[in-house]
């Protein structure tokens, strides 16, 4: 099977709008949300979940009040200031500031401190009108997404083989931060969608510069081009200097948030819409694009 990847380089830009619409255009399709810090494609595809996992997150520290001496070993070793005094000298933890690094816990001389992992996150295989799709959600504050996009792209492929699906299509999350990372690691194609503001060009060179040293295909959209002609002439002009190939410019269309509003994508909402139109011609040109590409090097995830 094929994965493409659907990422774009700050929230906003229509990323899962997008992904949304491919996925009504695919053919035995295995779908993939691994924005996992902001999910959103089950407000659309409203999955029926089959299997529910719990997925460990990061270790959080405590101090059983009944041992601790208050000897203070614990606050001097702790670089996040996440240990503190209360009116009795004995130590606190504040979640919060706990980055698990479980250093308190190994100095601690009366066994007072113990850490537990995080049992705040889920993955899930779920099945939707457009096949099966692993997706994920996280409690506030949570750690590790990295490791999450990682399990849910992981059940994906499992699927994908068992199914005999053709595709995976992933939505990624936004940025260049360990989950978008997560998000790329041995996909066949990369589509970027892009917005014409300041910010999406800043964040979309960042996240070129990314895909490219994994020796990933990447191909961009360009999202609501209209709002403002001459700043999408510039991202077109910056993609012709890098050689990018820009499969399409989609217009502004509010009915794109009334299709949200329906639970619906552009494709099945608004058919004969000049961006469903448009999308069907860059889904069209993805593919041809993958079919034409070499072999991305296998990484497992």
């Amino acid at each position: 099977m094929k994965e493409i990847t659907v990422i774009s380089g700050k929230g906003g830009t229509g990323k899962t709008t997008v992904t949304a619409a491919l996925a009504s255009l695919a053919e035995n399709l295995v779908l993939c949300d691994s924005d996992v810090d902001a999910p959103d494609l089950h407000l659309v595809f409203k999955p029926k979940v089959r299997e529910s996992h719990q997925f460990k997150g990061s270790w959080i520290a405590s101090i059983d009040p009944q041992k601790c001496t208050g000897c203070g070993m614990c606050s001097e070793v702790c670089k996040f200031d996440a240990i503190s005094v209360n009116e009795t000298e004995i130590r606190m933890i504040n979640s919060f500031k706990c980055e698990g690094c479980r250093l308190c816990e190994r100095v601690c001389p009366s066994d007072a401190i113990t850490s537990k992992q995080s049992t705040a996150n889920s993955w899930y295989v779920s099945s939707t009108r457009v096949g099966t799709m692993t997706h994920a959600s996280m409690g506030p504050g949570e750690e590790n997404s990295g490791k999450l996009v990682t399990q849910v792209r992981r059940k994906a492929k499992e699927i994908a083989k068992v199914e005999g699906a053709g595709y995976i299509l992933t939505d990624g999350p936004p940025g260049t931060g360990c989950p978008a990372i997560a998000s790329l690691t041995g996909t066949r194609q990369v589509l970027l969608v892009m917005e014409p503001s300041a910010s999406s060009l800043h964040d979309a060179r960042r996240v070129i510069e990314l895909v490219r040293q994994f020796g990933i295909p990447i191909a961009v959209l360009i999202n609501k081009w209209d709002i403002h002609p001459d700043l999408s002439e510039q991202i077109e002009h910056y993609l012709n200097e890098q050689s990018i190939p820009i499969l399409g410019k989609l217009p502004f269309d509010e009915s794109t948030v009334e299709a949200l509003i329906y639970g619906q994508t552009m494709i099945e909402f608004a058919p004969d819409s000049e961006f469903s139109r448009l999308i069907k011609i860059a889904w069209n040109q993805l593919i041809a694009n993958i079919s034409m590409a070499p072999n991305t090097p296998a990484i497992n995830i």
